[in-house]
């Protein structure tokens, strides 16, 4: 299948009843986060299948058809193309190859050219970890650390939501691989951010970095930060300690 067919494919499992109910659950309406993100009512694990066929013979160039397109779920497949196509060049054996460097290098300079079509945040959880935060972790011909932590900073203060929030999340896979450093850079920049979803987004890595890597760095974070950490941010930070610490850094939290 090319992009065309896939896009009319997925418009033909098209579910009214669905729709409605993920254009309320995604804050589709006036004023909210998700305004005007238009969905077909296919379930992931639908878009799922349908990547699952095509993304191995679907050409890197057909790719921009499908993020660009009107429908949520079509969005969510072109990105889970690009996570799958990148996952297939970031094995072990491939890790140092010339070919599949440069083929990483194309895939991640595509997600970031269209990073604002992953315009909520299922879209941006579901891709971003796993080819930016794992490009952050591999050999790559763009630049060295600091062309990397430049790239992170212009999307963390770029005026769009989206490109934030990839800035955070991306650090799931590098805390899942024993790195600590992004996570706490970007929990920091974004401590003072005014969106609950950021809120959400830097409690959440903490944790999976406190999870992940050390729970001690956790709380060294805590104890610089606790009191100034919005009440949502530091209730998913310190989700998974026991119930005496985690009353604990709420009653920091309050003072």
């Amino acid at each position: 299948m090319n992009a065309s067919e896939i896009i009319t494919y997925m418009e033909s499992q098209r579910d009214d009843a669905q729709r409605r109910i993920l254009m309320r659950f995604f804050k589709t309406g006036p004023g909210e986060y998700g305004e005007g993100d238009e969905f077909l009512g296919l379930k992931v694990p639908q878009t799922r299948e349908v990547v699952k066929v095509v993304w191995k013979d679907l050409p890197l160039d057909e790719v921009p058809q499908l993020l660009t397109n009107r429908w949520h779920e079509v969005r969510l497949c072109g990105l889970l193309v690009l996570v799958a196509k990148f996952e297939r060049l970031a094995t072990k054996r491939l890790v140092n190859d010339e070919a599949a460097i440069r083929g990483r290098d194309e895939i991640l300079t595509m997600y970031l050219q269209f990073a604002e079509q992953a315009n909520n945040w299922d879209l941006v959880d579901l891709s971003v970890h796993k080819i930016l935060g794992h490009w952050l972790l591999l050999p790559t011909n763009l630049g060295d650390r600091d062309y990397k932590i430049k790239l992170l900073d212009d999307l963390a203060q770029s005026p769009c939501l989206w490109k934030q929030r990839m800035s955070m999340v991306c650090s799931w896979k590098t805390s899942q691989q024993g790195d600590p450093t992004w996570c706490l850079r970007y929990a920091e920049k974004h401590l003072h951010h005014p969106h609950d979803l950021m809120h959400k987004a830097v409690g959440w890595m903490l944790r999976e970095m406190g999870k992940r890597v050390s729970i001690d760095l956790l709380r060294d974070f805590l104890r610089q930060h606790a009191h100034e950490m919005p009440r949502t941010m530091l209730r998913y930070a310190i989700e998974q300690m026991n119930d005496e610490e985690r009353q604990y850094w709420m009653k920091v939290g309050k003072e």
